[in-house]
């Protein structure tokens, strides 16, 4: 095993997160696309420790599916009742069954914006440094409220971690503060965590009580600063979690336009963290990617638009659009103002334009569906033109059934083709039919009634209204030219 490679990383989330004002577990508000408890996961994954347990208590069964939703290499312990973090992180090393031979990082689970680089550092500070625990601190603008971390001058190693309101003023003025995460000697830390006492006024068991026991025993407590202060921030109420969605969705999009992706406003934009790039996607304003969307070489998005879920091939433009579960081919166009639903699959240069829903619709290379439709449940072939106003009438009431128009088909405006049917290639149909049987390739299809018109009936059942002097207006003009 990689002396950096943890032998178990223990995840605190157990607690209610009362401040959050909601019925959902602090540890599962999402930003970006992921909880909070799960972004924490995620980044202690890729350490690739040997043991990866997380500590659940209130709201137990929410967390434990969500989990086990999300990951498949995730155990879980119960801490039945919250007797403080030196409990939980006993109770996760219990359910482990064995004290862990290496190191055991423990990290809070409602830390979303620690990432893995963070924490693979904090392990590698502790085997380089052979301490017995190390704490991730980082240097704050300001430290208010948080406890100062306090090193000797000559060694370095942290001689104590002093809370804010127990602080002198010369401590006070420290800038170095705890995160409360830390790295521990496994064997140490199993000894010392049958050592911690309750008599403090919460009658708790402290997890920092832990670095006090391993530094009277002669042990050192050493410190790993993070690169950035940011990371180490936790979330207790809705201001910090809207911080929290600001910051990860900032580095994301930086992370993205370092790699090529071009993003107008990025303040207007929002990012989940499975959203992916390729080189000259473009983002235009007030555009949300979310989901497992993927946005392909020079595809450009936005503005107004949100997708989840959705790729767009190269090329493509999708403007004023919502989009979920849709495949947007290359070079093809949507918007403004379109709808793609689930299934949706539009092909190379096709078109689905403004006013246009689709749903379980395939859409053919370069066909189009211009404007003011609804195609459900369909498939349209290659080259199609689909007529302005016309609806795809999928649902009798109890099932829903498939309409085939083939290639090269042209289709008239106000059109209502009534599934199941099917166009067969190169038809066309008149504007303003109700389609309810098939159409044979290459034929005209109209299904209206025929126009008649009845001379005089305005004046006759409008007598005196604008109408019938507009009308007997223009009769005595023709007259008069005539």
């Amino acid at each position: 095993m990689s002396a950096n490679r943890p032998a178990a990383v223990v995840v605190l989330a157990a607690g209610e997160g009362t401040r959050m004002k909601s019925k959902t577990p602090k540890v599962l508000h999402e930003i970006c696309g992921r909880s909070l408890v799960g972004h924490v996961v995620s980044a202690a994954r890729e350490l690739a420790p040997e043991h990866l347990v997380v500590v659940v208590g209130h709201a137990r069964e929410q967390v434990e599916d969500h989990l086990s939703a999300a990951f498949d290499d995730v155990r879980t312990a119960f801490q039945a009742e919250q007797n403080g973090t030196g409990h939980a992180v006993r109770t996760g090393l219990q359910d482990l069954g064995s004290t862990p031979d290496g190191t055991v990082i423990v990290v809070c689970g409602d830390t979303p914006l620690l990432t893995t680089g963070t924490l693979r550092t904090l392990a590698a500070t502790h085997a380089a440094d052979g301490n017995a625990v190390t704490v991730l601190t980082a240097e704050v603008p300001d430290a208010t409220g948080y406890g100062r971390i306090v090193r000797d001058g000559a060694s370095g190693a942290v001689t104590a971690i002093v809370e804010h309101k127990d602080a002198t003023d010369s401590q006070r003025a420290i800038r170095e503060i705890n995160s409360g995460v830390f790295a521990f000697d496994g064997a140490l830390l199993a000894d010392a965590l049958g050592k911690v006492r309750t008599d403090n006024s919460q009658g708790e068991e402290y997890l920092t009580d832990v670095l006090g026991i391993l530094r009277e025993s002669g042990h050192r407590v050493g410190a790993s600063v993070a690169g950035d202060h940011r990371e180490i921030l936790g979330i207790n109420n809705r201001v910090q979690l809207a911080e929290a969605r600001r910051l990860l969705t900032a580095r994301l999009l930086e992370r993205a336009m370092l790699a090529g992706v071009t993003v107008i406003d990025p303040a207007s934009v929002q990012v989940d963290v499975t959203v992916t790039f390729e080189e000259d996607a473009i983002v235009h304003p007030n555009t949300q990617l979310l989901g497992t969307t993927h946005l392909a070489e020079g595809a450009e998005v936005g503005p107004n638009s949100r997708l989840n879920d959705t790729t767009v091939g190269a090329g493509a433009r999708v403007d004023n659009t919502v989009a979920d579960g849709a495949e947007v081919g290359d070079r093809a166009l949507v918007g403004p103002y379109a709808y793609l639903r689930p299934g949706t699959k539009l092909g190379a240069k096709a078109k689905a334009g403004t006013y246009v829903e689709m749903k379980n619709a395939t859409i053919g290379e370069g066909a189009k569906v211009p404007h003011l439709s609804y195609v459900g449940d369909a498939t349209i072939g290659e080259f199609t033109n689909i007529g302005a106003a016309s609806v795809f009438v999928n649902y009798d009431g109890v099932n829903k059934h498939h309409t085939t128009i083939g290639a090269h088909c042209r289709t008239g405006s106000d059109n209502m083709f009534v599934a199941p049917v099917t166009v067969g290639d190169g038809a066309y149909t008149a504007a303003g039919s109700v389609i309810t049987k098939d159409v044979p390739a290459g034929s005209l299809a109209v299904a209206r009634g025929q126009q008649r018109n009845i001379n005089g009936w305005v004046a006759r059942k409008r007598p005196g209204s604008a109408a019938a002097q507009a009308a007997e207006s223009a009769s005595g003009k023709a007259e008069s030219e005539s």
